[in-house]
């Protein structure tokens, strides 16, 4: 909910990188009926996070079909303290690094107003809200024209205990890059413009 996804897409486009979203990957493997997505698929159903295990699995499989590539995204990884520890590990297997680390602040009241109006395409993966960023016909995907829907982690109930798992688990997560001096706090309220421009200059030292 707080504009990690738009973001993500923005760097993919503007910078030519490559954009590997967990929250993708995984909704994909749901549909495909994958083990993966089987064993996934009610954790997300509860707004919680899919266990460590099958999420480190699964990024390992996927960077290592990287090879060289030019550069890359994360959006939704790592979550928690020993996702970040087995991407170090990771990575140096692969010989990557990380230039940083953004974490998009959004307040509660308000991560909950993005979340609930949020509706996406099941075809195209296009995101819009039915108050900021509506498509041009109500509940129809500008893009490909298929009929948009709500994601079950958008749902109330849902939503509060993504808030609570967020807290307890990936808040650790802030700390270990904060210690590494790898963090760029961002205000994700800004607006787009705005926080990609943030975002480009954290990255690139204020050039």
């Amino acid at each position: 909910g707080a504009g990690k996804g738009t973001q993500a897409a923005y760097l993919r486009d503007q910078w030519g990188l490559t954009h590997i979203s967990t929250g993708d990957i995984l909704r994909a493997e749901v549909a495909q009926g994958t083990a993966l997505g089987a064993a996934a698929h009610d954790y997300m159903q509860r707004g919680e996070l899919v266990p460590d295990a099958l999420i480190i699995r699964m990024m390992a499989e996927r960077l290592a079909l990287l090879g060289a590539a030019a550069g890359y995204v994360l959006d939704g990884f790592p979550r928690t303290a020993p996702q970040a520890e087995a991407l170090d590990a990771m990575l140096a297997r692969i010989g990557h690094r990380l230039d940083g680390v953004i974490n998009l602040e959004v307040e509660r009241t308000e991560l909950i107003r993005r979340l609930s109006g949020r509706r996406v395409c099941p075809n195209c993966s296009a995101i819009y809200h039915v108050e900021t960023m509506p498509p041009r016909d109500a509940g129809i995907c500008d893009a490909c024209g298929a009929a948009l829907i709500q994601r079950k982690d958008d749902q109330p109930a849902a939503i509060a205990n993504r808030l609570e798992v967020y807290v307890a688990a990936t808040q650790p997560l802030i700390d270990y890059y904060a210690a590494r001096g790898m963090l760029v706090t961002i205000d994700g309220t800004i607006g787009v413009p705005a926080v990609a421009e943030a975002i480009r200059a954290a990255l690139c030292g204020g050039a």
